[in-house]
């Protein structure tokens, strides 16, 4: 096995800090919603910057359903207008717009707008930007098995998860304090570098991805060898 790349090929990103952003400065949490759009902006800016080619940002997971009726509300139109109006900006910057998980809740508007960015961008090759919305780590593996065994091919499950066809995350990003995983991408992230912060997501910058970035470089990605092995193969 070649020497893990300093720089990750795949970003995964849990986004969170949001609500709690906009409470410390007594607004209402959709307020941190909206100026998490923001950090996803510079973000993917700087994440194409620095040669990364896969971006997986959970915006809204499967059990975010259970949240107040009307930030769910607002959490969709948020992500509706969001799309419409990034998606010329990520046509032209060259990315690819992918977005995973059971889309089938989604309004049949946004869903019919996702169909058009997936099929808009999926020629781009600069920077693979997957979006999870209404996914889950246990729902991506039962329902790969589901159709693999429809397919007759039991054996090769993990060719029908979410992400089939793109590299597992090499870093894990979570922002706002938790140290959890919270049931985001459970079968990719098996040898995934994981990385906490403190600093909420719409205050999350540049900055502190190159912090993620440094921290990454400086750990030794074994996959199951010795830590002599890993050198030994790294010195050729």
């Amino acid at each position: 096995m070649p020497p893990a790349p300093k720089v990750p090929l795949h970003i995964a990103v849990v986004m969170d800090g949001n609500g709690r952003w906009a409470q410390r400065r007594m607004l209402p949490r959709v307020a941190g919603h909206r100026q998490g759009v923001e950090s996803v902006r510079s973000i993917i800016r700087v994440v194409g910057e620095r040669g990364i080619r896969h971006l997986t940002l959970f915006a809204f997971s499967s059990e975010n359903w259970q949240r107040p009726a009307d930030e769910v509300g607002f959490l969709m139109e948020l992500f509706l207008r969001a799309l419409r109006e990034e998606m010329d900006r990520l046509h032209d910057s060259g990315v690819r717009f992918s977005a995973i998980g059971d889309l089938s809740r989604l309004a049949p508007e946004t869903q019919q707008l996702i169909e058009e960015a997936q099929a808009r961008t999926a020629a781009n090759d600069r920077l693979w930007l997957n979006v999870a919305v209404n996914y889950g780590g246990r729902w991506d593996i039962a329902q790969a098995v589901a159709r693999a065994v429809a397919a007759g091919r039991s054996h090769a499950f993990p060719d029908y998860l979410a992400l089939a066809g793109q590299p597992d995350p090499d870093l894990f990003i979570r922002t706002g304090g938790e140290r959890r995983v919270s049931n985001f991408l459970l079968w990719q992230m098996a040898y995934t570098e994981l990385y906490f912060t403190d600093v909420l997501w719409p205050e999350f910058g540049a900055e502190d991805l190159e912090q993620a970035l440094a921290w990454y470089a400086g750990r030794e990605r074994r996959f199951g060898m010795t830590g002599e092995q890993v050198r030994e193969v790294a010195g050729g």
